[in-house]
């Protein structure tokens, strides 16, 4: 039987998670893998954390070194999030020939390149299931279910705080920051939800998931991110009203060799099967040129979906005889040429203006003279004689045509304000 030595760096909610599976499922792992895993050591500064799952204080340190230098340590798996300690002390791990194990998509979407040169040197492994949509398979479905593909789009709703947010916005007509607030209450959000909200969060798993489909470096700097902080729930109303529901999506594109990739709230048609994904849940929709569209759905965090990710990695990884090796992600140079920013799509405007006869025709004039074709118009019930609500939903248009438009429009002297801008995304 094969016996496998595991370090953990920390033990907060994943870690802990992981701990516990790990020394739950041993004699599991023993029956069906053949595989005998054994936590060696623990990173791990709080003691009585240790303790209270139930880890013997003799494998607890605070210093990398009793890490690196077990040689009966072959995996080490982070769970410090950030940026510093967790790129040194995993460089650290190996150049010491260790192979490792992450959740940390920050780390891992901007310091991959780094990762990659130091693995290489020792032929250790990195493995990163974890990192983007916590128990959802969506790293070895890339890699290894669509091989026979080329993967020509990805769309995600990969952050569960957002979408637990949007959903209670348009499942019971609640606030922003009505929802926000409960979000933080049950624990899916943040004390600063920024990260989340804001759409960094998104933004490094779309990187990452962008660099393994397309087989080419996708910076987190290439990725156009909007969040939800600003999204208006009269918006959301009238989305389904249309036929829409909202969400904060990550896409991505690669439409020969070109790539857009973006995070931002929009509209998706509501008979989308992205649209029927509520709650703290996350999915990913894939698009290969052989197998057409795939969805993969489920627990996007948590301590146990997330730590089976985890798990899940350590057993491949003490199951491989050499290890995978990703020359696309060292390469640091971006091309700009590679790479699309000014994106094609349906829009969703709303302005207010005031009840007066023919502020439509002008509106609808200089949507026609930039040859933006009208899809949908909405005009609601004025609060007002200076607040009339219209709603626009354009035919497929560049971002700059749109922009230009706007800008064409909010000088026209009946026109108050444009409410919204969002993208459609089918």
């Amino acid at each position: 039987m094969k016996k496998i030595g595991v370090a953990l760096l920390g033990l907060g909610t994943v870690g802990g998670g992981t701990y516990e599976i790990l020394t739950k499922n041993r004699e599991y792992f023993r029956k069906t893998l053949g595989l005998d895993v054994e936590v060696k050591a623990v990173l791990e500064k709080n003691l009585e954390r240790a303790k209270s799952l139930g880890v013997d204080e003799k494998i607890v340190f605070t210093d990398i070194s009793a890490v690196t230098a077990n040689p009966e340590i072959e995996i080490v798996a982070e769970f410090f999030g950030g940026i510093e300690p967790a790129r040194t002390f995993l460089i650290e791990a190996l150049k010491a020939g260790k192979s490792i194990v992450t959740a940390n998509k920050e780390l891992f979407s901007k310091h991959w390149f780094e990762l990659e040169a130091a693995a290489k040197e020792t032929g250790a492994g990195l493995y990163f299931e974890a990192s983007c949509v916590g128990g959802v398979p969506i790293i070895r479905t890339i890699e290894e279910g669509m091989q026979a593909n080329h993967i020509e789009e990805i769309k995600g709703i990969i952050n569960g705080t957002t979408n637990y947010i949007l959903t209670a916005m348009s499942d019971e007509g609640s606030e922003y920051g009505e929802a926000l607030k409960r979000a933080q209450e049950l624990g899916y959000a943040e004390f600063d939800p920024t990260a989340d909200v804001e759409g960094f969060d998104a933004t490094y798993k779309i990187s990452i998931l962008s660099t393994l489909a397309y087989h080419k470096r996708v910076p987190i700097e290439k990725v156009s991110r909007e969040g939800i902080s600003k999204v208006d729930a009269a918006d959301i109303k009238i989305g389904k009203e249309l036929g829409y529901t909202m969400k904060l999506l990550a896409v991505s594109k690669n439409r020969n060799g070109k790539i857009e990739a973006r995070v931002a709230p929009v509209f998706v048609p509501s008979t989308h099967p992205l649209a029927s994904v509520k709650g703290s849940f996350n999915a990913v929709y894939l698009h290969g040129d052989s197998v057409d569209d795939i969805m993969l759905y489920g627990r996007g965090a948590g301590a146990l979906p997330t730590g089976s990710a985890i798990v899940s990695d350590i057993l491949y990884c003490a199951k491989q005889a050499s290890h995978k090796r990703y020359p696309f992600a060292e390469n640091v140079e971006c091309v700009d040429k590679d790479f699309v920013s000014d994106y094609v799509a349906k829009f969703y405007i709303r302005l207010s203006a005031e009840d007066v006869e023919g502020v439509l025709a002008k509106i609808t004039s200089v949507l026609k003279n930039k040859n933006i074709n009208i899809e949908a118009v909405l005009q609601k019930k004025p609060v007002s004689k200076d607040n009339a609500q219209i709603v626009f939903v354009t035919d497929n248009v560049k971002e700059t045509s749109i922009k230009k438009a706007i800008e064409e429009i909010k000088n026209l002297g009946a026109v108050k304000q444009v409410e919204a801008l969002y993208r459609i995304e089918e």
